[in-house]
């Protein structure tokens, strides 16, 4: 598209961009100021770089809004940007007051001394054998408008808060209705189990993923990629770093305090691992990034994830959960392969050996000095979809070692679906590790038979003993909010069924 004298259309909201280019922060800004407008909102960017000619025309082409047109006078530049397209602007597609600021702005992080880090209550008791979810529930359709609302910053905290709570009451009620011994909020305030820690964090923002392709060293060959991975690009949003990382706000916290609220029995909160968090948000493949390699990242990351844990447990929280799925893909994905997101990791790794090392370490380090007995990881196959041969498969022996020597007490384990391999493997593992045993397929829409689930859960107790035994579902009902595996009836029902089969081998043993 060739430039206009001017443009044809007045701005709902425009912002000043300066001299960044798409590869350093001005796409982060583009979507602070456009996600609020509604479709047909009008942006104006203006820039005196001159790479945006060619970089932000492409990247309307990869998010499907529209360039609508440009100007140039004595080098400043002026972009129109459609919302979407054009032809779907109405006369509500401004939102007064559409956030402002630059990227350049990043927060002054506070260090937290260890010392003065609260010290973990004594937690509530979980029985053996007690039936609990791994962590997500499928929210309303209400609920994910109002988590797409706050992402876009067309809803406000207070409002969106309310609204959280509502959809928290309901997952707590159905997983009391189904008989559940330990409680989750269902992490209904997240778009995704692991993400959404990057819309908390100072110094860090959630973007569509398919805007890093102009932030990227080679935007084919990661457009390439995006078009390969087991997710849409346009419809996952990943946390893009600025600045050194910070926590001036809870990463979940309040989650436990509302669901605390709800329910007197013991209560679960997933964090996302520090692995994870340091695969997600390490991105070797972008052009500016404020940390010198993933090894200066994984500190911050350690240090805000060590700092949430010690206030959950100092809150009250019975068990704190580190979700590791990617350890998966480190032993069993494809030797060739490039990047893989499988859920949420899309940045590249080393072998694995090296990596399980990295790994321990840095789990080590997060939960130093914290109660095992509190601790918890869960490691999984990927649950971003249903369709069971999209997810990978392979049994846990690579990962023995691993589990055998981390420093939690708890290991919730995807157990129930052939791709997991034998539960045998894992009567190696230690006897001071409790094992929650994934005994339904939360993929299935089908409800597995009592007598199928209470078979399973005999077989684990026969292998580890009934004390080191609890039970859940292979993994969370709806690890990525807008696409749920399973149904809230459904996600009931399965844990209803866990519970029948469980009090029917109670009885039978007596």
């Amino acid at each position: 598209m060739d430039p206009v004298g001017r443009h044809a259309h007045e701005p709902d909201v425009s912002f000043d961009g300066g001299d960044l280019d798409c590869g350093g922060g001005l796409l982060l800004l583009i979507r602070r100021h456009i996600d609020p407008l509604e479709p047909g909102g009008l942006l104006e960017i203006l820039s005196t770089d001159s790479t945006v000619e060619v970089e932000l025309p492409a990247w309307c082409r990869l998010t499907g809004n529209e360039l609508v047109s440009w100007t140039k006078h004595e080098g400043r530049r002026s972009f129109l940007v459609s919302k979407g397209a054009l032809a779907g602007r109405s006369e509500a597609a401004a939102v007064p007051g559409a956030p402002a600021g630059t990227i350049g702005a990043r927060v002054r992080v506070p260090v937290t001394i260890a010392g003065s880090l609260p010290r973990p209550q004594v937690a509530r008791d979980i029985a053996p054998l007690s039936v609990l979810g791994v962590g997500s529930w499928p929210r309303p359709r209400w609920m994910l408008r109002a988590l797409h609302d706050r992402l876009e910053g067309r809803l406000g905290e207070a409002e969106f808060e309310a609204t959280a709570d509502d959809a928290v009451r309901l997952a707590v009620a159905a997983q009391l209705r189904a008989g559940v011994d330990v409680v989750t909020d269902g992490e209904q305030r997240r778009d995704n189990y692991a993400s959404f820690a990057g819309g908390r964090l100072d110094n860090c923002q959630l973007i569509p993923l398919s805007d890093l392709t102009a932030m990227v060293d080679d935007p084919a060959e990661f457009e390439q990629e995006l078009r390969m991975l087991d997710v849409p690009a346009s419809e996952v949003r990943h946390p893009v770093v600025y600045g050194a990382l910070g926590r001036s706000r809870p990463l979940a916290v309040h989650e436990l305090t509302f669901a605390a609220s709800l329910a007197d029995a013991p209560l679960k909160v997933a964090l996302p691992g520090p692995y994870l968090l340091t695969r997600m948000m390490w991105l070797d493949c972008l052009t500016d990034r404020p940390y010198e390699s993933r090894e200066d990242l994984a500190r911050d990351v350690v240090r805000v994830l060590r700092e949430e844990a010690h206030v959950l447990l100092a809150s009250g929280a019975a068990l704190v959960q580190f979700d590791e799925p990617v350890l998966t893909e480190v032993v069993h994905g494809s030797p060739g392969a490039t990047r893989s997101f499988m859920c949420g990791a899309l940045s590249e790794r080393l072998d694995s050996d090296s990596e399980l090392d990295f790994a321990a370490g840095l789990l080590d380090e997060v939960v130093r000095g914290l109660p095992a007995e509190s601790l918890a990881l869960h490691v999984c196959r990927g649950n971003w979809t249903p369709d069971e041969s999209a997810a990978l498969a392979g049994d846990y022996r690579p990962l023995l070692g691993f589990l055998g020597r981390t420093p939690v007490g708890t290991l919730f384990l995807e157990l129930s679906t052939p791709r997991a391999g034998e539960i045998a493997v894992l009567s190696e593992l230690p006897g001071d590790k409790r094992i929650g045993v994934g005994v339904v397929n939360q993929k299935l829409e089908t409800v597995e038979a009592v007598g199928e689930v209470r078979r399973r859960i005999a077989r684990a107790i026969d292998l580890f003993g009934g004390d080191r035994v609890l039970l859940t579902p292979d993994c969370g009902f709806a690890t990525f909010a807008d696409n749920p595996v399973a149904s809230s009836d459904i996600a009931e029902a399965k844990l209803r069924t866990i519970v029948e089969a469980r009090d029917l081998v109670r009885a039978d043993r007596g």
